[in-house]
Order: structure tokens, then C-alpha cells, then sequence
């Protein structure tokens, strides 16, 4: 008997939070899905299952897929590094045993695929290797400067987009270099952002929207928000062109 054909890897972009930002196509691909994958925290619910969840074909496999650690380790280090590895190939191995059976899996990511997202690592794993479709998403980002009405380049401007976790005085310097910005993995870097704005004299530019687009979210200047660390869904915004008009 001959083994089934391989099976399709399928990246979906869900969008930001605000379910209605998911594309036709995101949904089409899901309702098409023989099992759908997710990346949560162990323990954890899956925001991006939340968000998608209404577009899963019945009978679907649901396939979870656990972040041993998050921010508990400090991932410079050896032991977060590691852990972290182990996961993205075990994960891997779990979505291959899936198309080896011929079934089309689709792997949820937040925002868009190929933008800091977990779905990567089982991209650069398994797209050689199998027929491999990535569905872009509406982007955190594209989705928190909307809800706010903060008109983000124009022209010439040039945007960067900065972790939060870069060093302080490589951060001030960047954001120096730049017209606008977008700061992301914010958490516990949010003194270190605000100082590094300040230095570069973008302080009071600057926005601080949390869980944009998704229910209770809510957008302020940043020298407003308090010294506490942010939530994971959080980003500081830099306009450029509405600096200038």
C-alpha cells in the first residue's frame, strides 16, 4: 500500500486581536485545515486560537503546542537557549508527523507569520520539505497605530522597528537615527524605553498602547504611563510624519 502524499504546511496570519482584522483567506485556510497548531505558554491558553477559533473546521485536530519557558530564564543564557531549541524541534517533529500523514496543517500565528513570530522556527524546519503556503496577517503594529489615529511615516520618513530588549544606548541611538518608531517586547524594558526615548529627545512623541485592538485595550502618552512592567501585549509608538504635519 503506498504511503499517503505529504500533507501541506500552511503559516496563517490571525491579526493583532480584533478577530473582524483576520483576511477571508486566513479563514478559507482554516476552515480547509485538517489540524490547526498553536503556540501558547504551558498552561496557558492560546490567544491566537481565541481569536481564530470560530474558523476551525468541525472535527478539526487541535494540535498545542507548550513553551516550556518564557521570561522566567534570561535568554542570553545557556539553560533558556536550550530549552528553547528542544522545544522548536520537538514542535516541529509533532507538525511532521502530521503532513507525513497527509494532512494539511495549519500553524496560528499572531499579527503576521514571518514577523517575529513562533511560526518561523517551524518554518526554517519544515518548508523544504514540505508544499508550504504563508498567509500574511494585519501586523500588532499596523493594528495598534490604526487605533490610535497616529499617522506613522509619510514621504521620506524612515521607520525602524526596535525590541525593547536592545541595550539602552544602542536603543537611544537607533531611535536618534530615526524619524518614527515602533518598540516591541516591551514587558519590564518600559524604564529602559523611556529613558532611551528621552535621551534621543522622543519622549513626548512617543504612545503606549496595550492590547490593541482586542477587548480592553486602551492607548496613552507615555509620559503618562506609570514605572510598572508592561503586559506582553504592549507597544510604544513613535510618529514620524504627524511630528511635521
Amino acid at each position: 500500500m503506498n504511503a499517503p502524499a505529504a500533507g501541506r504546511l500552511i503559516g496563517v496570519g490571525v491579526g493583532p486581536g480584533d478577530p473582524e482584522l483576520m483576511t477571508l483567506k486566513a479563514a478559507r485556510a482554516l476552515r480547509e485545515a485538517d489540524v490547526v497548531a498553536y503556540f501558547a505558554k504551558r498552561g496557558n491558553a492560546s490567544h491566537a486560537r481565541a481569536i481564530a477559533c470560530d474558523h476551525f473546521r468541525e472535527g478539526a485536530i487541535e494540535l498545542a503546542l507548550g513553551y516550556p519557558v518564557t521570561t522566567e530564564a534570561p535568554k542570553d543564557e545557556a539553560p533558556y537557549k536550550d530549552a528553547i531549541a528542544a522545544f522548536y524541534e520537538e514542535a516541529a517533529h509533532d507538525v511532521a508527523a502530521h503532513l507525513d500523514a497527509g494532512r494539511t496543517v495549519a500553524v496560528l500565528s499572531e499579527g503576521d507569520p514571518l514577523f517575529y513570530g513562533s511560526y518561523m522556527h517551524l518554518h526554517v524546519r519544515l518548508s523544504q520539505r514540505y508544499p508550504t503556503e504563508v498567509i500574511a496577517g494585519v501586523t500588532g503594529m499596523s493594528g495598534c497605530w490604526s487605533q490610535a489615529g497616529a499617522p506613522i511615516a509619510q514621504g521620506d520618513d524612515v521607520l525602524s522597528v526596535l525590541p525593547g530588549t536592545l541595550a539602552e544606548g544602542e536603543l537611544a541611538r537607533r531611535l536618534g537615527e530615526t524619524d518614527a518608531a515602533v518598540i516591541m517586547k516591551v514587558g519590564r524594558n518600559l524604564p529602559k524605553i523611556r529613558r532611551a526615548l528621552t535621551a534621543a529627545g522622543k519622549l513626548d512623541r512617543a504612545l503606549y498602547i496595550e492590547r490593541g485592538t482586542m477587548n480592553g485595550s486602551h492607548c496613552v502618552k507615555l509620559t503618562t504611563r506609570d514605572e510598572s512592567p508592561a503586559p506582553y501585549f504592549a507597544i510604544v509608538l513613535v510618529p514620524g510624519w504627524g511630528a511635521r504635519g
